[in-house]
């Protein structure tokens, strides 16, 4: 038998656009658990892969510039690295991943891990784009200055995977000892810090000069793990007598790192003599220029948005056929009964109504996942600040603001990366305003059934596309006005300006693209076959119960009635045929309306009148605040869509909306009823999730109270001035 090994943990740490994210997919593939550290939503990414009998597991951490902890994502990048995440098994060994073509930076990062006690290997990404520059490295001699493994990488080609995959298999290399230094008397005080610590057992021997380092020339304030008071009194007596001496000790680490490291990579990399304008300089003249990067910006945000309906079309009425084709095979094979009005009218109705909008996600997902890899959505943020400086907002809030487009969750998590507590709080506030991908199901839905896509404006875009642009820029501007309000009003405070590294221009990874697709579309199912299709379930039974009501027609006799005439000869059985089949329905409809639903939703009617919404929007409004995708599956099962054994789903929801009617014969949905309710969720907090979320990063749930009211009075209001305005100016009911 084989010698057996035990999995060998790695923490995985790098700067943000480092290319972390694609080593560690390229490393792991699809073998990754995401979860979230306890007590924070900062994400908890492990990875595996094996190599012969080696089992290697990789710690995703969040890309940070230091450790010396100044936001959340540095506190959990340490804490895992020194083993004091207690959810976590500390690590064995460190991963640092390096951007070749900006060595000097990240390696500031770099000598901090190695400062950890624990073996390190550094892994040079972007060798690519380094050479591109005329960068030349001479790695042996890198390597020998810096005292760790080098191996030059492509991630996002795989170029050097494979022997890096290999590298991490064999054994480990020697502890990396510190070769950078303070002035002599610095150098004293870490010496007799680190003396104290080892005496304390506090840190691995190995660790104790870095720990010594990080409690001496960190000025940080904020810790959540402040050291013992002796640790505490010994570096307060430290810093007092370096400042009696006239030393300024909080500039001394980044002193000392940055003036080795400029020496090492002075004699280990070789530049050219001349600068040299790269293929990213040329492009950002445009694409970052003051007039023509936010018209190339909005250029492109609408040609993504043209064609999720142009191409999301086919595979989106495939989806809805095979719905159907389901659904009749259920008709058909289950006894008739409640069971069967379950499945098809309530699982396959809800459930399927909202499955059929998987294209258009995945579709926006690759458009948004090229973008991110290219390196284009960094200058997005780039091109935004300005915008958000002027509205008093930190430049920095735009990168959670982004990520909130698909998802408020992971948007407001990334709040954390901005040390200015009020402009995190803010930011929080504003998140859940963009259009998250759950809305796109109900944009999708209201567009699609009144603005066709054929439609072009100017002969060039199409109706539909312009009006799902609207709806997103929409929440960007509501997102910024509520900012500069909150910021003038409640939550007061200047903001810092946006520091920002902008990557190189790169060649998407398709591995790293459909990975993303992958993980969306998983996200979306799995929702589908949770939330959705327990609320579809619930649904169906109100919108079913009571079976006993009092109707205002006599359907039974006039039924029989209709079955007489036939054996009569006054009536042909195609005619009768019909006509029993409109009995059938405004039974349906009558029963609807007077079961638990349709009660709650005649409740509530009034008060959303003057949006333009009756009951079955309202009744969908309703559910929607669990999950707003719901509101898709509730009107197929309040409009009854399972009835037709023909049209379970797909453009039978379209029809059964433009064929609704008022009692006085007016439309119930126009174009403007439809944008109506469009605002409305542009505008509502509909989300438990981003709630309960917002309640942990803000510790409390008064702001969350703030956001839910702010928001649902915001959605109401403009749905309210929508539809009125839209009256007023004659544009129809």
């Amino acid at each position: 038998m084989g010698e057996t090994h035990a999995p060998r943990r790695l923490a995985l740490v790098g700067n943000p656009n480092c290319g972390k994210t694609t080593l560690f997919n390229a490393l792991t593939g699809l073998r990754q658990k995401v979860g979230n550290y306890p007590g924070v939503t900062v994400e908890k990414k492990e990875g595996r892969f094996t190599v012969g009998e080696r089992e290697i597991v990789v710690i995703d951490l969040p890309g940070v510039y230091s450790l010396s902890a100044r936001s959340l994502d540095e506190r959990i990048t340490r804490d895992v690295v020194l083993g004091r995440q207690t959810d976590t098994e500390p690590p064995e060994a460190i991963l640092a991943i390096a951007d070749a073509s900006n060595l000097e930076r990240n390696l500031y990062l770099v000598t901090q891990a190695m400062e950890l006690g624990r073996p390190v290997w550094l892994a040079l990404n972007m060798m690519d784009v380094a050479e591109a520059k005329g960068l030349t490295f001479d790695l042996d001699r890198l390597a020998q200055a810096l005292g760790v493994p080098v191996i030059p990488i492509v991630a996002n080609k795989g170029v050097g995977v494979e022997a890096l995959r290999q590298t991490l298999a064999g054994p480990l290399p020697p502890l990396p000892v510190r070769r950078w230094r303070l002035p002599q008397v610095i150098e004293a005080e870490v010496g007799a810090l680190a003396e104290q610590l080892r005496a304390d057992h506090r840190v691995a021997d190995a660790a104790a000069e870095g720990e010594a380092i990080r409690l001496l020339l960190n000025d940080v304030t904020e810790d959540d793990t402040p050291p013992p008071p002796n640790i505490q009194a010994a570096v307060t007596a430290a810093r007092e007598r370096l400042e009696g001496m006239g030393i300024e000790w909080w500039a001394a680490e980044a002193e000392g790192r940055y003036g080795w490291i400029q020496t090492v990579c002075q004699s280990a990399i070789g530049r050219p003599a001349t600068f040299q304008r790269t293929t990213s300089d040329r492009i950002d003249a445009v694409v970052t220029h003051r007039l023509w990067g936010p018209v190339l910006f909005a250029g492109l945000m609408l040609f993504v948005f043209q064609s999720i309906f142009t191409w999301a079309q086919a595979p989106m009425d495939a989806i809805g056929w095979a719905v159907e084709q389901l659904a009749a095979v259920t008709r058909k094979v289950l006894p008739p009964g409640e069971f069967n009005d379950l499945a098809v009218d309530g699982v396959l109705a809800g459930v399927g109504a909202v499955m059929t909008f998987l294209p258009q996600i995945l579709i926006l997902t690759f458009f948004i996942a090229l973008l991110e890899d290219t390196g284009y959505m960094a200058r997005a943020a780039f091109i935004m600040d300005r915008l958000m400086r002027r509205v008093g907002l930190s430049g920095k809030a735009f990168i959670p603001l982004l990520s909130s487009f698909a998802c408020a969750i992971p948007g407001i998590t990334a709040t954390r990366t901005i040390e200015n507590a009020k402009d995190r709080l803010v930011t929080i506030l504003i998140a859940p305003l963009m259009s998250c991908s759950a809305r796109l199901p109900v944009y999708a839905l209201m567009i699609g059934a009144f603005f066709p896509a054929e439609q072009r404006l100017w002969g060039v875009f199409s109706t539909a596309g312009v009006m799902l642009f609207a709806m997103y820029a929409l929440g960007v501007i509501a997102a910024v006005a509520v900012g500069w309000l909150f910021k003038r009003t409640l939550i007061r405070g200047a903001s810092p300006p946006l520091i920002m590294e902008l990557p190189p221009y790169r060649i998407p990874s398709p591995r790293t693209v459909l990975l993303t697709m992958f993980s969306a579309a998983g996200q979306f199912l799995h929702r589908a076959g949770t939330v959705i299709l327990a609320i579809a379930i619930v649904l169906w039974f109100l919108a079913a119960y009571p079976r006993q009501v009092a109707l205002s027609r006599d359907y039974a006799a006039e039924r029989a009635a209709v079955a007489e005439a036939v054996r009569q000869g006054t009536v042909t059985e195609a005619d009768a045929a019909a006509q029993l089949q409109t009995l059938e329905r405004l039974e349906k409809a009558e029963r609807r309306e007077k079961s638990f639903i349709g009660q709650a939703g005649k409740l509530i009617e009034p008060l959303i009148a003057p949006l333009g919404f009756n009951w079955k929007i309202g009744v969908g409004v309703l559910s929607a605040f669990a999950a707003r995708e719901v509101f898709v599956g509730t009107l197929a099962i309040v409009y009854g869509v399972g009835d037709d054994e023909e049209a379970v789903s797909g453009r039978a929801l379209h029809a059964a909306l433009q064929a609704d009617r008022h009692p006085d014969g007016r439309p119930v949905f126009s174009p403007l009823v439809a944008v109506s309710v469009m605002v409305f969720f542009v505008l509502a907090m509909q989300c438990m999730s981003t709630l309960a979320v917002a309640r942990r990063e803000t510790n409390s749930w008064r702001w969350p109270a703030v956001m839910f009211v702010y928001m649902t009075v915001l959605a109401y209001v403009g749905s309210l001035l929508v539809y009125q305005g839209g009256r007023w100016l004659g544009l129809g009911e």
